[in-house]
């Protein structure tokens, strides 16, 4: 006659939970750990080299693309500082602004604000078309909002260069194609009343669009920032020169 083993209640239940801790332990075990990702190295703060004239950059991703090469580009011409952030939109600038001029002086301040005014988003904050969102900033919105930006960086002192909105291109998400041809041209309507020089990168952009942007997307790719980079340098030299 066999016998059988009998577990109690509780017995059964103790092993099956060092099963399932076994279990999770081992799948665990499997995962591969995560890594830290490494910090924008445009978004570090620059220590000033005495007796060179500062220079601010305020933009977003675009920006953030070409601030490096810029850098290097003006090495021991000029100390090329930009702010920490991606800058946004222009509702954004209007709170941020006096923060990210802070208390130091200013040689020449290089901006731009538009690819994040001209996008639409649904109520949850996500990229969605027309139809199905709403615009962060519209054309007359953005034009009052830049109309103050420009007064208080004026008020900075420093010399300004407003650069043109890059092109949207079809199939960017949240974006119209050739949305930026309306906020241009309301932007450089206000620069010109303003007396602030223009950098024209729309146009620079548009005639290497095929070698310099990423397809569907408003970003570049490394040789793109690099030639955006170029005229960005080019104009601050010129301003500083003055």
């Amino acid at each position: 006659m066999k016998k059988h083993l009998l577990l109690r209640p509780g017995a059964i239940a103790l092993a099956a939970g060092f099963l399932l801790l076994g279990t999770v332990c081992g799948a665990e075990a499997t995962k591969k750990p995560v890594r830290a990702k490494a910090p924008d190295p445009a978004l570090q703060p620059v220590t000033d080299i005495a007796g060179l004239p500062r220079v601010l950059l305020i933009g977003d991703s675009i920006s953030l693309g070409y601030t490096l090469p810029v850098r290097e580009l003006l090495k021991g011409q000029a100390n090329v500082h930009r702010v920490l952030t991606n800058c946004g939109d222009t509702t954004r600038g209007l709170q941020q602004v006096d923060a990210w001029l802070g208390t130091g002086k200013w040689e020449v301040i290089h901006f731009n604000f538009g690819l994040h005014d001209l996008k639409w988003l649904d109520a949850a904050g996500k990229y969605v078309a027309p139809a199905q969102g709403k615009q962060v900033n519209p054309v007359p919105a953005y034009a009052e909002n830049l109309r103050k930006l420009v007064a208080r960086l004026k008020a900075s002192g420093a010399k300004l260069i407003w650069c043109s909105t890059t092109p949207v291109p079809e199939g960017s998400a949240g974006r119209v194609k050739d949305a930026e041809l309306d906020y241009n041209r309301a932007a450089e309507k206000i620069m010109k009343e303003n007396g602030v020089a223009i950098d024209d990168l729309h146009a620079l952009a548009l005639a290497h669009l095929s070698k310099w942007q990423r397809p569907n997307n408003v970003h570049f790719t490394t040789e793109g920032s690099a030639g955006l980079a170029a005229q960005v340098a080019s104009s601050i030299k010129t301003q500083l020169a003055k």
